[in-house]
């Protein structure tokens, strides 16, 4: 289980980065979230859902889907929905550098309860 409550599955390490799969139930939000140290790129793979991002005074909400491509810089905050009419979200990330464990990732006011 993700710092956010998505399932996730390492795929991949090396010394500049990691990859793992992620993926969000029908129907379900995750917990926004914030990274300490870390960066990541993100590509779905299937589903239909939400992403939420924050970082200083720029804030966004993108539709994502399979093909949709996004970052996550150090810092930003973030947080996604997969709609309940739709397959599970699903994505692979590329975390850079690999993910350092478990105290990387803190919880954030979200823009969905």
């Amino acid at each position: 289980m993700a710092p956010d409550g998505s399932a996730v599955r390492l795929l991949l390490r090396l010394n500049g980065g990691s990859m793992a799969h992620f993926e969000l139930a029908a129907g379900q939000t995750s917990i926004a979230v914030a990274h300490r140290t870390v960066e990541e790129l993100w590509f779905f793979l299937g589903g239909r859902g939400e992403m939420w991002r924050k970082l200083g005074d720029q804030e966004s909400v993108v539709t994502v889907e399979a093909g949709v491509s996004i970052s996550i810089p150090c810092g930003a905050h973030f947080q996604f929905r997969a709609f309940a009419e739709h397959p599970p979200l699903a994505a692979i990330a590329v975390t850079m550098p690999p993910w350092p464990g478990e105290d990387e990732a803190y919880r954030v006011n979200g823009l969905w309860s």
